[in-house]
């Protein structure tokens, strides 16, 4: 089950690519492993934090649920289950409603089911399937938007704490990642995190606390390294087990540990709509990873969708946040050019500890916001591009408008994080972008003349075309002709 292969007996020669079921030597592979820690655990322990669920207890999930993710797909697409940005704004409606943290799984837990249901159709019918529904057109797109929707988190977020740190962390990311060969180059990422931590640490030193504006326009003073938290934390640790019996929701400060969900169906009605998003996520992780490794993952489409679904269901099931293949961690493998699972093991491994430390998880909670910034200007900006490439090796055709319109309506709305209001939910950003995307392909499709359909219905089949894929999924054979 973890018989990974030695790759060039440990050694990573310039430009080589390590594949999915090989791993270097365990030094260099725990290395790798404690980068993609560093790409998932911002958001892994930011959003459960937005959806007033307990943030030590979403990161212990998701490494639980990354392991059976990868003895799932049978370590063939590497991954990493951290929590889903999609449900935060699901959580704001369902609070708003009347509902509480146990409501709120509860209602997640049904969009895990729904997905994991959605994984095994696709699995028994084939990804073909998948490929008629989200064709390249629709699934670059998704990656696309995807990507650049995470510019505003920088922009608006991470990078006006200390413009200037984190420009200079930006600097040092590119050098890095560029100037340095074999292994020191591809943790060019955690070497900039590790050196704008230390950074951080030297201008607080020699320029002070830096000086923020809060939102009563107030002037706040504060240090870009406050280890006040960490101080106070315990070494070792569960969260607590949380009685809702007496809950009200005070916004995010109102934080819950251990609880089961209990089910309502107007939450379910709020959350369900966000599987179609999740599905377009999932599908265009899968190609990317695809592209990147030159492996044919049509075959366990089907198996990763599922194992997602039944990440959420688990996590969701003791209180924690759903998972979501994670994109930051793409773009951690698009720079290394290293794709083994055994990596991600090792990632899985060290969350679960970080989950069972709130002392640990303070220490990285702690990273400055500028840092962050200056890393995650480049990482999102590469998973963007990314979609670039799942259309460039496609061929998709823009000169066609049943590709042009869906894609740049879409990317336009994921983008901006354009939103629509359904009631007391708001879809917006990648939910909604996602959607467009793929229902104004479809209504397009069927209202365009004829020579225009053939033509983009050649371009979804590009995968069928000589010196791509033959894939008899019969009998799970998969031969490049």
């Amino acid at each position: 089950m973890f018989g990974w292969k030695l790759h060039n007996d440990g050694k990573l020669e310039p430009g080589a690519v390590v594949a999915p079921t090989e791993r270097l030597g365990w030094g260099r592979t725990i290395g790798l492993g404690a980068q993609h820690v560093v790409a998932m655990f911002g958001a892994t322990f930011v959003f459960p934090l937005l959806m007033g669920l307990n943030p030590q207890l979403a990161v212990m999930m998701s490494g639980i649920a990354t392991l059976i993710f990868l003895v799932v797909i049978n370590h063939k697409v590497p991954s990493y289950l951290g929590s889903s940005a999609s449900f935060v704004g699901v959580a704001t409606a369902i609070y708003a409603g009347g509902g509480n943290p146990a409501t709120l799984s509860g209602a997640l837990f049904v969009v895990g089911l729904t997905l994991f249901m959605v994984g095994l159709i696709i699995h028994f019918a084939g990804a073909r399937v998948i490929h008629r529904a989200l064709p390249p057109v629709v699934t670059g797109a998704v990656v696309m938007l995807i990507g650049f929707n995470l510019a505003p988190v920088v922009a608006g977020v991470y990078w006006p704490q200390d413009p200037w740190l984190a420009f200079i962390v930006m600097v040092i990311v590119i050098a890095l990642s560029v100037g340095l060969r074999g292994f020191l180059g591809r943790i060019a990422i955690f070497l900039s995190l590790v050196i704008g931590y230390v950074l951080s640490w030297v201008f607080d030193l020699a320029f002070g606390p830096m000086r923020s504006t809060g939102t009563d326009g107030s002037v706040v003073e504060k240090l870009r390294v406050d280890w006040s938290a960490v101080q106070n934390a315990d070494w070792f640790g569960l969260p607590p087990v949380t009685d809702l019996s007496t809950w009200v929701h005070e916004g995010t400060d109102n934080v819950v540990g251990f609880h089961l969900p209990q089910f309502s169906l107007a939450a379910i009605v709020i959350a369900l709509p966000v599987v179609i998003a999740l599905i377009a996520e999932n599908t265009g992780h899968v190609k990317a990873v695809a592209e990147m490794t030159g492996e044919n993952l049509d075959p366990m489409m089907g198996r990763a969708i599922a194992a997602d679904g039944g990440g959420s269901m688990l996590a969701t099931l003791v209180g924690a946040g759903p998972t979501t293949t994670y994109a930051e961690n793409i773009g951690v493998m698009a720079a290394t050019r290293v794709y083994s699972t055994a990596a991600y093991v090792v990632a899985s491994i060290v969350a679960i500890g970080f989950g069972l430390s709130p002392k640990f998880g303070a220490i990285i909670s702690a990273t400055p916001g500028a840092v962050l910034g200056g890393i995650c200007v480049v990482l999102y900006g590469m998973i963007g591009l990314l979609g670039a490439k799942i259309w460039k090796e496609n061929r998709v055709d823009f000169g066609n408008p049943i590709n042009l319109i869906p894609a740049a309506a879409g990317i336009i709305i994921g983008i901006g994080d354009v939103k629509l209001p359904i009631g007391e939910f708001t879809l917006g950003g990648i939910a909604l972008g996602t959607l467009v995307t793929i229902v104004v392909f479809h209504i397009a499709r069927l209202i365009a003349p004829r020579e225009l359909r053939e033509a983009a219905d050649g371009a979804s089949l590009i995968y069928d075309a000589p010196g791509i894929y033959d894939t008899d999924e019969e009998n799970g054979d998969d031969t490049t002709r």
